[in-house]
């Protein structure tokens, strides 16, 4: 809020509104008024007294003085009605000033009402100020760019109805502005049972309450939303307590820092969007890591098991699981620098898709790993100890293949691609691999030869990409059946809702 944004009539609310301000304290109302001040300060002859800040249950501010003539006077501004209230002003007067107020409103400008009184004497009206706060340059953009990624933005504010509505447009909100009030009622209370539809259905609230905000964000965690919230005030510190994630804005008070779990150190809302877009990268690769390890953990684990009972040898030795171990666990590693999709839509841990996506990749594996030992025993008539060797590479090749297969929803060689990093430390640990079943290692690891090496290599790659259409089956079917899901689960939930009210 900049002084050329403020209208002030000619007169005494000239003075008036100064007088119920205070100054040197970077509110951006009161440096505004201050500024429009000819001189930018206080005809001489006026000494202070006490000030009451801002209260926003109250809406009003309060400064007592002295004056050049020696009396007491006291000055207030706040919000017009409340200060209409306050000097008592006749219902013609009321009328006139409302349109006023609703034409400025109209344009997108605030407005606050201004009375004093001599001594004890009854409070008059002075005047009505019109203040303009435009939002920030980069405020449009910025909810635009929240959109995009999913988000629902709704705008609270004390302002009254029209700016409401106008700088909601503005911004691109939406103009399904309503007053606190009509939802909540008067008490602040939230009476009905279709509270959370009419508060999600909002754009945005206008003539708010401390209480309110509160609410607001009850009801629509109620309704099974993630809620942000940003704030700067003392008011602001109970929704912020009260919501999945606080954000407390560039200059909030200590009481709303304290309440946030995130406290921005500059002016603007964009750092949000980012560290949105970075909860997703870093919830995208746990999600592809708990694939990984459940779809390696099945592959291992039946493969062997099934090839004890049926072959009745071991397919692999204690010596080679350990180097498994150690071959997959430094490409594991490098998951934390991965490159990954933003999700355009808010993401959730789903252990019924992760189950199932990894089930179906782990079983896969395990059919091409018992097809080999199959073509290797019954076909190729191979020694154990080659068979042996032929199992241990093809578990490490495909094992890095499928660590590439889980870390995304599509095809595994489009993009996004693999940071250099993961790529590099597959490279590393499968040449090793790959060199230890060439060279052999002692008496532990039969050597083969690099021809049987290639086809190894050749039959881990084709199994990756079925490996890669089963997965992307599997995402499609559940893409299709989670709206029945949901369906299934609100029902559920609605009709437990249901008994435990009636108990």
């Amino acid at each position: 809020m900049t002084p050329s944004a403020v209208s002030i009539p000619a007169g005494t609310p000239r003075t008036w509104s100064t007088l119920a301000s205070q100054a040197d304290t970077g509110d951006a109302i009161d440096s505004a008024i201050q500024a429009a001040l000819p001189g930018r300060q206080l005809p001489p002859g006026y000494v202070a007294g006490h000030f009451m800040p801002f209260d926003p249950v109250g809406k009003r501010s309060e400064g007592s003085w002295t004056d050049p003539a020696g009396r007491a006077v006291t000055a207030s501004k706040g919000a017009a009605q409340v200060i209409l209230d306050l000097a008592g002003v006749d219902e013609p007067t009321r009328t006139k000033v409302r349109t006023w107020i609703d034409a400025q409103a109209a344009r997108g400008f605030r407005t606050l009402g201004v009375a004093s009184r001599v001594g004890d004497g009854a409070w008059q009206l002075d005047g009505v100020l019109a203040l303009f706060d435009p939002p920030r340059a980069d405020s449009a953009a910025t909810i635009a760019d929240a959109k995009k990624h999913g988000l629902m933005v709704k705008m609270v504010t004390g302002d009254n109805l029209a700016i409401g509505r106008e700088i909601a447009g503005q911004l691109g909100i939406g103009r399904h502005i309503v007053v606190a009030d009509t939802v909540f009622g008067e008490d602040g209370q939230r009476p009905g049972v279709s509270l959370a539809d009419q508060v999600a259905a909002a754009d945005g609230f206008a003539q708010v309450f401390p209480e309110h905000k509160y609410g607001i964000v009850k009801a629509l965690q109620e309704a099974g939303h993630r809620v942000a919230m940003t704030g700067d005030g003392v008011n602001d510190a109970p929704a912020l307590k009260q919501a999945d994630v606080g954000v407390a804005v560039s200059g909030a008070t200590d009481a709303a820092r304290a309440a946030a779990a995130l406290i921005l150190t500059a002016p603007g809302l964009s750092t949000i969007v980012k560290a949105v877009e970075e909860a997703r990268r870093i919830f995208e690769r746990m999600n592809s890591y708990a694939i990984y390890r459940i779809t390696e953990t099945i592959r291992i684990m039946v493969f062997v098991v099934l090839a004890m009972l049926v072959y009745n040898f071991y397919p692999i030795t204690a010596v080679m699981i350990i180097l498994l171990a150690f071959f997959n666990d430094v490409p594991i590693m490098t998951i934390a620098y991965d490159r990954t999709a933003v999700d355009p839509q808010p993401v959730r841990w789903d252990m019924r898709r992760v189950l199932t996506v990894s089930t179906v990749m782990g079983l896969t594996g395990t059919v091409g790993s018992f097809l080999m030992l199959y073509l290797a025993l019954d076909w190729l008539h191979l020694p154990i100890a080659k068979v042996q060797t032929y199992i241990f590479l093809k578990m490490a090749v495909a094992g890095h293949l499928t660590l590439f297969v889980s870390r995304s929803k599509g095809a595994y060689w489009r993009k996004p691609y693999p940071a250099p990093v993961m790529i590099w430390s597959a490279v590393i640990t499968k040449l090793a691999a790959t060199l230890l079943c060439a060279w052999g290692l002692f008496s532990l690891i039969a050597p083969i030869s690099w021809f049987e090496i290639a086809l190894v290599w050749t039959y881990s790659i084709v199994w990756s990409v079925l490996t890669d259409y089963a997965k992307r089956a599997v995402y499609s079917h559940l893409e299709h059946s989670a709206p029945r899901h949901r369906n299934f689960l609100g029902v559920l939930q609605s009709h437990l809702l249901k008994t435990k009210k009636s108990a």
